[in-house]
């Protein structure tokens, strides 16, 4: 792969013959780039974690532990994706948003501003997580679903179809929201509902 002198890759550390480092990144530890994957701007790679595919992670991103970016996951700004989380797909992890443990973000979705999804958390499909929400335990958020705001989806809770919650709405337990379902305010939807 190609390494810019002003990168760092670590002799520990992997960049296949098509990947690219540049910039000021870093790259140590056992972390792997390969495919056609780029790591450029401040961004840091290391400790087992694989970026590969055309994965993109730039700016002042954060991969480490055992996460996984792969196919045309773009990780940026000062994104954190870490654990053995997985961002793959056409998924977009940015600002300060923070994707960990065995959570997966995948298909077209999107995790920005200051959202953090964790646990075992899903986000697919074209769905949204912004603002300061946090989405966790074994929640799982897709379709066109967008969680904003201080909202919460965590336990065993499902956000789903053109749903949105935001506010500071809680949706917990294993309850459901889909179709256009608003939860707003500081409403709560838990249990079976």
């Amino acid at each position: 792969g190609w390494v810019a002198d002003t990168a760092s890759v670590a002799t520990t550390a992997y960049v296949g013959p098509n990947a690219q480092v540049f910039g000021n990144a870093q790259v140590y530890g056992k972390a792997r780039v390969y495919g056609k994957a780029r790591v450029y701007g401040d961004a840091l790679v290391y400790g087992d974690a694989l970026v590969r595919g055309n994965a993109r992670v730039f700016g002042d991103a954060l991969v480490c532990g055992d996460a996984r970016v792969f196919g045309d996951a773009l990780v940026c700004g000062k994104a954190q994706v870490s654990g053995d989380a997985l961002v793959c797909g056409n998924a977009l992890v940015c600002g300060k948003a923070q994707v960990s443990g065995n959570a997966l973000v995948c298909g077209d979705a999107r995790v920005y501003g200051k959202a953090q999804v964790s646990g075992n958390a899903l986000v697919r499909g074209k769905a949204q997580v912004s603002g300061n929400a946090l989405v966790c335990g074994n929640a799982r958020v897709y379709g066109k679903a967008q969680v904003s705001g201080n909202a919460l989806v965590y336990g065993d809770a499902l956000v789903c179809g053109n749903a949105r919650v935001y506010g500071k709405a809680r949706v917990y337990g294993k309850a459901r929201v889909f179709g256009d379902a608003l939860v707003c305010d500081n409403a709560r939807v838990f249990g079976d509902a």
